[in-house]
């Protein structure tokens, strides 16, 4: 049994960008799904799928590099954890290296990028830092 399988997540595709990989694979879930409907949104993959295998599923994660190799995901930190939980209101959502990452919010609306969180005035559990 896994306990965090957002952390999961983040660190296979860390992995599999250190090893240039194109794609991974991982369990899939609605979060994870939603996470990396919002990185693909914001050009940091360059796609993914789901694929049914008659239990939680795998998905399927293209990854995106520039044009000397370099991949786009500079950096994933997961912030709120199982033994940590961190939220924060939508004026104190931290702006990600400045504003050039951004943050994963999971409010009562939804899993979505810190900025529209910002727009719709909502906050939320910060689940991860991306840039």
């Amino acid at each position: 049994m896994m306990t965090d399988p957002i952390s999961d997540f983040l660190t296979r595709i860390r992995n599999a960008l250190v090893m240039k990989h194109k794609a991974v694979r991982l369990p899939s879930s609605k979060m994870k799904l939603r996470i990396a409907q919002i990185l693909m949104d914001e050009g940091y993959i360059n796609d993914f799928r789901h694929e049914a295998d008659g239990k939680q599923g795998i998905l399927h994660v293209d990854l995106r590099y520039d044009g000397k190799g370099l991949p786009v995901i500079e950096g994933l930190q997961r912030v709120s954890r199982p033994g940590l939980r961190v939220y924060k209101g939508s004026t104190d959502i931290p702006k990600v290296r400045g504003g050039i990452g951004m943050a994963v919010v999971s409010t009562s609306r939804g899993v979505m990028p810190d900025h529209q969180a910002r727009r719709e005035n909502v906050g939320g559990e910060v689940l991860c830092y991306v840039w």
